[in-house]
């Protein structure tokens, strides 16, 4: 073979850097989006986030973050004298096209980039989750609650000992995770005089404590707990008690109700009086002691109803706006060579790239969701049953986008509307053919199944082959199988297990 040189000429698709950046700050969620922000203020000494009372026309452009988590309101209604997120898209002043450092190329040009790549703002080290320990906000933990209430007792070293290691062994939710034996195993190496019986008189303390219930080996004894400390005279209670005695709780969950008659020797009415004392119980003693606040989502975009017109807004409580460091930039002309303007410079172009990805962040993410609005106009006024089919290819055809992008751009993002926050993705939908032709959205159809389940007869529910039945008299075409996909999607018992007695 003889070696040569061949000279071809091509064209061939490369992301730039800008592009790059771009791609990853579209699919950021809020929270990432603050540390990427937070992280380029930190290294780059061009970029500032200017004073809320020092907005001016030479501001750069405007970026979202989240530095305080705020709670939303669902039944949220828009101020019409609120500033519009649109102003989050005002244009820079400094930026022409013919800018040095404006950006040359968007990032739907490169459809052909993998979708599912995820781009992480910053690493995240979590400590492990110790359900005991005090809450960060203070609450006191069930831990913390149980021995305080031993301290105030009377009790020798020995049998403080013996209470503090079984409420050690009190999970989250209040039962005893541990067996006594295992308990006593423990105990013997420092108290080699501790008896099985001694656990057992301490463990009975324990479950006099606060909450009612605690200290539990199972559900019935938690049942059982809690209905003897009702007073003696309340009615159906020893019918009550004997039913967690017996191990019965099992075979009422199972609607095996004639066995749990024929045990208890009473008739229909008397259980059903039991079974609803029973109801008025809580199975999970522990979980409402130190119980962490939630983490409320913070919306991107605002929804509200303004003089007749559904108007979508960028949030602008989590936009801070961003701006090139005009002092350091000046500094370029002073000192035009040198280290110094290189490194002026250098930091110049990535500020001004890092303001226009973000400006060209929010006005796909702005865009997207006021297409998503226009299209679910019927949910937003009759609810869920008023969705529409909508595929990620229907809002990248009429926006000019690739899916990628679109996808993207749903990930992870949230709208806050009158009827709740959710998510860009909530709003897509597969669909089921009607009997004229048209189409209903799957999220439709299991809002229909919900309601025709809250209203059926808890002695006679429907089955599924019913529900496809009055379905069909609705004009929508869809089969049992259908129905019963749908129907375990969202949690709903089959009609066997949601038959009930009361």
């Amino acid at each position: 073979m003889k070696a040569g040189l061949e000279l071809r000429l091509g064209q061939s698709l490369a992301m730039t850097p800008q592009l790059q950046q771009s791609i990853r700050l579209l699919q950021l969620s809020t929270l990432e989006l603050a540390l990427e922000i937070q992280q380029a203020v930190d290294t780059n000494p061009l970029l500032e986030i200017a004073d809320t009372d020092d907005f001016s026309d030479r501001d750069e452009a405007y970026a979202e973050t989240s530095d305080t988590v705020i709670s939303v309101d669902a039944n949220f209604q828009e101020d019409p004298n609120a500033q519009s997120g649109e102003a989050l898209l005002t244009p820079n002043n400094e930026l022409t096209p013919d800018d040095p450092f404006a950006l040359d190329t968007q990032w739907e040009d490169y459809f052909e980039v993998d979708g599912s790549t995820s781009f992480s703002a910053a690493e995240h080290h979590h400590d492990d989750y110790d359900p005991y320990a005090t809450t960060s906000n203070g609450v006191e933990s069930l831990r913390d609650h149980l021995l305080s209430q031993i301290h105030l007792t009377h009790l020798t070293p020995r049998d403080t000992a013996i209470a503090t290691a079984l409420i050690e062994a009190i999970d989250p939710t209040g039962y005893l995770a541990d067996s006594l034996e295992e308990i006593q195993t423990m105990l013997v190496v420092e108290w080699p005089d501790i008896a099985f019986e001694d656990i057992n008189t301490v463990l009975h303390l324990v479950q006099s404590l606060d909450p009612i219930g605690i200290g539990a080996r199972d559900l019935n004894e938690c049942l059982s707990l809690q209905l003897r400390q009702k007073p003696a005279h309340t009615p159906l209670r020893d019918v009550a008690i004997q039913i967690c005695e017996r191990n019965l709780i099992e075979a009422i969950a199972q609607r095996e109700y004639n066995q749990v008659l024929r045990i208890l020797g009473i008739d229909q009415a008397t259980l059903e009086g039991a079974l609803l004392l029973l109801q008025g119980l809580n199975p999970r003693p522990g979980a409402n002691v130190g119980a962490i606040a939630a983490d409320y989502l913070i919306p991107d975009v605002l929804v509200g109803l303004r003089n007749g017109v559904w108007q979508v807004d960028l949030n602008p409580e989590i936009a801070p706006k961003l701006r090139v460091n005009q002092t350091y930039a000046r500094m370029i002309n002073r000192s035009s060579r040198g280290e110094d303007a290189s490194y002026i410079r250098s930091h110049l172009q990535e500020a001004r790239w890092f303001i226009k990805s973000l400006r060209s962040r929010n006005e796909t993410l702005l865009n997207v969701a006021r297409s998503i609005v226009a299209r679910q106009t019927a949910f937003f006024e009759q609810g869920e049953t008023g969705m529409r089919p909508l595929v990620l290819r229907e809002i990248a055809e009429e926006l000019e986008l690739h899916e990628s992008t679109v996808s993207r751009v749903t990930t992870q993002k949230y709208m806050l509307t009158p009827r709740g926050t959710f998510e860009f993705k909530y709003f897509f939908s597969s669909h089921v053919g009607t009997s004229d032709g048209g189409e209903c959205s799957a999220t439709a159809i299991r809002a229909m199944i919900k309601q025709l389940v809250s209203e059926e007869n808890p002695r006679k529910p429907l089955s599924d082959a019913k529900i496809a039945d009055l379905l069909i008299e609705q004009g929508i075409d869809v089969a049992r199988r259908t129905i019963a996909k749908y129907r375990e999607a969202m949690g709903i018992a089959s009609s066997t297990d949601r038959k009930r007695l009361i």
